[in-house]
This record gives structure tokens, sequence and C-alpha cells, in this order.
């Protein structure tokens, strides 16, 4: 069976998937989550210098040092970003990139310049936390503003989301093996809302056609984790 590298999206963490992780297990699957630095489980190794790289190497050491090979990326708003930084800098390690409702950037390009209007919104909160500039920080019904509108699983999300460090939004990636990284499949889950806001030629240009939408809301892997799950093992099976 297939081997799934789940990256999350920004003020989230590796909990996140759960729900699809648990169905993809149950399918067979070998499942990593990982939380990316300063988030989540990981909020205590929070320094100034976490950036869109920190979180790319995060990403790129857990398949080198898990020895991953065919992994297939499957990233989350923010997390598309990471997982295109990832299969750039491994790509002999990756099988497929999954975009989850995610940024789709292009080289030299920030989260902040990709999805201007959203980030630019979440820029107005930009706070300190110990030196480091943070946006998103978690407050009660934050979840509804992911999507989360269901109260208990609202609650429980709400417990679980962390504030960003906003150099992650606002560094610029930049590709060292594009080539190679776009010749590897993807495929696009897009939350139907979103898709005006897209290039739909372009994604379905370079996917071959590999795009589903669904109407929900954007933490669609917590909304419509059967769907997502359903859909991710149909990917590895390569229908």
């Amino acid at each position: 069976m297939a081997t799934f590298v789940l990256v999350h999206g920004g003020g989230h963490g590796g909990w996140c998937y759960k729900l699809v992780a648990q169905r993809l297990r149950a399918m067979g699957h070998e499942v990593h989550a990982p939380s990316l630095s300063g988030l989540a489980d990981r909020a205590h190794v929070l320094s100034h210098a976490i950036d869109l790289d920190t979180h790319i190497d995060d990403v790129a050491g857990l398949l080198e040092f898990e020895d991953l090979t065919q992994a297939i990326l499957v990233g989350h708003s923010y997390g598309g970003m990471v997982i295109t930084g990832a299969a750039d800098r491994k790509p002999e390690r990756v099988g497929h990139r999954v975009y989850l409702d995610a940024a789709y950037p292009r080289d030299g390009e920030s989260l902040y310049e990709h999805a201007h209007e959203q980030i630019h919104m979440a820029r107005q909160g930009l706070h300190d936390v110990g030196g480091v500039p943070m946006v998103m920080a978690p407050m009660p019904g934050f979840a509804a503003f992911f999507g989360v509108t269901d109260p208990e699983l609202g609650a429980w999300t709400d417990a679980r989301l962390t504030a960003q460090p906003w150099k992650c939004f606002e560094q610029k990636i930049v590709f060292r093996n594009e080539a190679a990284m776009r010749a590897i499949p993807e495929s696009h889950l897009i939350c139907t809302s979103t898709i005006p806001g897209r290039d739909m030629t372009l994604i379905d240009a370079r996917s071959h056609g590999r795009v589903w939408d669904i109407d929900t809301g954007h933490d669609l892997m917590l909304t419509e984790p059967k769907w997502v799950a359903e859909r991710l093992d149909a990917i590895a099976q390569g229908t």
C-alpha cells in the first residue's frame, strides 16, 4: 500500500489529520502526520528563525530519515507551499503531490503574494510572542473561520489551534529542482467555494484532470474526512 505524509496548514498541527489518518491506516496505508516547527505539539521550539524554509526542511528531513520513497505528500492550505518545497528538495523520494484546498505557488512567490486577500487579513492580527512576530492568534470560535461549524468538532479544533509564525507567510519559495518537482504527478482536492480564485486551466493541465471538488469548509480533512480519505486512497491506487 501507499505511504502518505500529511502536512497541515497555518495554525494547525498533525492533529488535524487524525480522522483522515485513522481511515487511511485502516485501509492499510502508512501515514505520517508531523507537526511543523513552532506549531501544535512543537510550539515549544518556537523561535525567530522559523520560516517557510524551516517547514520545508521539516518535511524533507522526515522523508530522508524515515527513508521514504514514492511518498504521497498531501498539503492543506499553507501546507501546499511546504509540500511543493519538499518535493523540490527531495524529488527522488516523492511519488505524488496532493493539494488539499491548498496554496499552489510559483517560483519566487510567498503565500502573502499568492493568497494576498486572506493573508493580508491575517496580518492585521500581527502580534509578538517572545520576540517572534505571529499571526492567527487562536480564540474561542476561531474554528468557524476554517469552515468547522459543528459545535463539538469546533470546540475540539479551537482547543488545538496555535498562532502561526509570520515569516512563514512572508518568505518567498525558491525552487532548486523545478523540472524534477513538476514531473512528479499531482492531484487537487478543492473546496467548491475556492474554485473562482484559482487558475483552474493551469491546475487541470498540470494534473491531467486529477481535480475533485466538494462543497464544504476549508478544513475539509475535519469536515469531510471520509471523502478525503477515500479520494486519497483512490489517488494512491491510480483511480
